[in-house]
């Protein structure tokens, strides 16, 4: 991987994309939090999806 003039990151690094990236781990991170989502194994995938939203929804009301 080639590196920029005076080393560090590659002279190709997109600094909106890294922190669009970083914004969406982020929020993936706190889901997996959730015991509610972390614990699930429902047989539909309606039940999953409510879930998940569930606890997006609460993630969002807390913020």
């Amino acid at each position: 991987m080639p590196k920029g003039s005076c080393g560090g990151r590659p002279p190709g690094f997109d600094e909106d994309g890294y922190k669009k990236r970083n914004t969406v781990e982020g929020a993936i991170n706190r889901m997996k939090q959730s015991r509610a989502v972390a614990t699930r194994h429902d047989k539909r995938s309606c039940v999953f999806l409510a879930t998940k939203a569930a606890a997006a929804l609460v993630i969002w009301l807390r913020t």
